[in-house]
């Protein structure tokens, strides 16, 4: 399991050399989180794409740029989210009305940042599972293990890789 995780690891840094973390830091890609990778070991077009949109997506929220994080979102986007409503948000219009409100609570010093990204990447279907760092300074001195669970499902309209299902959520603490 080890050597299959080394080996994963060693070929991501080949396909995506240096590249920037969520905060803008200059990392090298054998510091980023383990990928998947295709049956023969390397990391595939569709999974670096989709890395890509992942970690866009997340600079994005971190930034409150709101037309950023709806941009790559299937019109009939379902999202599952840690707030009510409890049957999610359907449509595109929907999503993008739940993003002010999160916006607002992270100016007060939240941080949305990626710890760890990995992607699995079919013809037309995908997804990517994530854990975040989310939370304000406060939050995260009280409990600096909590991660936000983020999960993503993609398919390819039009040749280019959508987000047509999220859902995020934390474990339940009570």
């Amino acid at each position: 399991m080890r050597a299959a995780r080394i080996a994963r690891s060693a070929s991501l840094a080949r396909v995506l050399g240096r590249h920037e973390d969520t905060t803008g830091r200059d990392i090298r890609s054998s510091d980023l989180p383990v990928g998947s990778t295709g049956h023969d070991g390397r990391v595939t077009d569709d999974e670096t794409q989709i890395r890509e949109l992942v970690e866009g997506w997340s600079r994005a929220v971190h930034a409150g740029d709101l037309p950023t994080v709806v941009a790559d979102h299937a019109d009939d986007i379902v999202m599952f989210d840690v707030p009510p409503p409890e049957d999610g948000v359907r449509g595109i219009d929907a999503y993008t009305e739940v993003w002010p409100a999160f916006f607002e609570w992270q100016e007060g010093g939240a941080v949305f940042d990626i710890v760890r990204l990995d992607v699995t990447a079919g013809a037309d279907v995908a997804f990517a599972t994530a854990l975040l760092k989310c939370g304000t300074a406060d939050e995260l001195a009280e409990l600096p293990e909590r991660r936000l669970r983020l999960t993503v499902g993609l398919r390819k309209e039009g040749g280019r890789w959508v987000v047509a299902h999220e859902h995020h959520s934390f474990t339940d603490r009570s």
